[in-house]
């Protein structure tokens, strides 16, 4: 009777491609156009945000240009897509398009990319929202992401972080002006804090530009005692794209 309920299910509901709405096999997933136009970084990274990088890596850390000019307040970061073509499609339909789906569609891949930066005791949280956004946008992308990726058996605390202040919009600023947007306006969550002492965090986020949110979420961490600060992006805006 199940597989009976199951296949009417799949003839009435059929699975959709999550990109654009073709047919395929399974849910939360993308058809082969789709896969072909979604820009995966592999290979060479950053050791710092996962940017890719050209030539063959070895076991010493490398670093992309952005983030041997900028300190970068956590010790390692990786970004599972290059933020061009159907990623920035995804990313967008996620923050904007009110389409959670495409988080449970990239939980997989952000589970895969976060592998070198598991530690035992992981606490893994997302970047806030200020609420008044929070009310606007009905959910926090970053969270949902955050979650996919916990859901994988690692601790998830969404409200670890908060924004104590609205910012403006990062769109259009410059790295220092971004940097300067986002001075002390994320912090711990104050009933928070006792969870965080001493632990390694992986802080996740949608895309990553020039690194000024996460910095401030992990500047926020450490100030409030936690072990070395990890991130994951979604996706990584590179200077060619």
């Amino acid at each position: 009777m199940r597989a009976i309920f199951q296949t009417a299910t799949r003839l009435l509901f059929p699975s959709r491609c999550v990109g654009c709405g073709a047919l395929v096999e399974s849910d939360f997933a993308l058809c082969p156009s789709c896969w072909r136009a979604t820009p995966f970084i592999g290979g060479t990274v950053c050791d710092a945000c996962g940017a890719p990088l050209l030539g063959a890596g070895d076991s010493h850390r490398v670093e992309c240009d952005d983030c041997m000019r900028t300190s970068r307040p956590w010790a390692q970061g990786r970004s599972v897509l290059i933020y061009r073509d159907k990623a920035r499609e995804l990313v967008l339909a996620l923050k904007h398009g009110d389409r959670p789906e495409v988080a449970r569609l990239a939980g997989p891949w952000l589970a895969l990319a976060a592998r070198p930066l598991l530690r035992p005791d992981l606490l893994v949280a997302p970047v806030p929202l200020h609420r008044f956004k929070l009310l606007r946008r009905r959910y926090n992308q970053s969270a949902l992401l955050s979650r996919e990726l916990a859901a994988r058996g690692m601790a998830h605390c969404p409200d670890l972080l908060v924004r104590r202040r609205a910012t403006a919009s990062q769109d259009g600023k410059s790295a220092d002006e971004r940097f300067a947007n986002l001075e002390e306006a994320i912090a711990v969550h104050p009933r928070r804090r006792a969870l965080l002492e001493g632990r390694p965090v992986l802080i996740v986020d949608d895309v990553m530009t020039s690194g000024a949110t996460l910095a401030a979420c992990a500047r926020a961490c450490l100030a409030a005692g936690s072990g070395d600060i990890f991130v994951l992006a979604l996706a990584r805006v590179t200077k060619e794209h």
